[in-house]
């Protein structure tokens, strides 16, 4: 395999990746992260990367990044991914200049997965932002293991550490590896709220009442109100800080 990558700018003909490959189908339905998503691609198409495999001619990678102003403080980073991505594009729509990259998404085709690309696609991340001029990469990272352990709290998550005291969590990992720093938990990084019949088609499983569940791939329980007829989960990230 040889690697290359372009942004989206420099080769629009290049596909991404289906997210539907990728994420499970919950998690395609974010209330701000959804509202905001095609505006990486019209307004900022010089921030999101493909990466392909030159000998195969074959998408392999896709990452997507925003610039925002972040005073790097960790109160600043603030609640999570929907807030900042949403103070990104009111940073761009008022003209202030960014400071810094955030990490949005690295999606990997299934196929692809096990061979470094996560790392791969945080290295071009950094890339991105020196190319801008901007210092420092900060990610909300989506705990990728902790589906398997949804009533955990995310600040106790974070703390198991396997025996060669790297992070418990694979996509953690791989952040730590590289050199970044962890920062503060976002227990609220991602809110996906929909209808009772939204999320049993989603997740394949029934809520026949109101009260608390827990659901396939869920990083987190789901509070669902039968009477309102409305689902709110909110998924859980950890913030990590890269130099760049």
């Amino acid at each position: 395999m040889v690697l290359r990558w372009a942004t989206t700018d420099q080769r629009p003909d290049l596909p991404g990746v289906p997210s539907r490959d990728v994420w499970p189908e919950y998690n395609l339905h974010g209330d701000v992260v959804n509202a905001l998503w095609h505006r990486l691609f019209e307004e900022v198409p010089h921030l999101q990367s493909v990466g392909w495999d030159d000998t195969a001619d074959e998408v392999l990678v896709e990452a997507n990044t925003v610039a925002c102003v972040w005073d790097g403080t960790d109160a600043d980073l603030g609640p999570g991914i929907d807030a900042m991505l949403q103070r990104a594009f009111d940073d761009l729509s008022a003209g202030r200049p960014p400071t810094t990259l955030c990490a949005l998404a690295a999606q990997i085709v299934p196929t692809a997965r096990s061979r470094g690309l996560a790392a791969e696609a945080l290295r071009q991340m950094r890339r991105v932002a020196a190319a801008h001029g901007l210092t420092t990469l900060i990610a909300p990272v989506r705990p990728s293991a902790k589906e398997h352990h949804p009533l955990t709290t995310i600040d106790d998550y974070v703390t198991w550490h396997r025996d060669d005291g790297l992070p418990f969590d694979p996509w953690m990992r791989v952040h730590a590896r590289i050199g970044a720093r962890m920062g503060p938990v976002a227990p609220r990084s991602m809110r996906i709220t929909g209808t009772v019949a939204e999320w049993e088609s989603w997740t394949g499983l029934a809520l026949p009442a109101s009260g608390t569940y827990v659901f396939p791939r869920g990083l987190a329980p789901l509070e669902v109100d039968r009477e309102a007829d409305r689902c709110t989960y909110w998924e859980p990230n950890v913030w990590y800080i890269h130099d760049v």
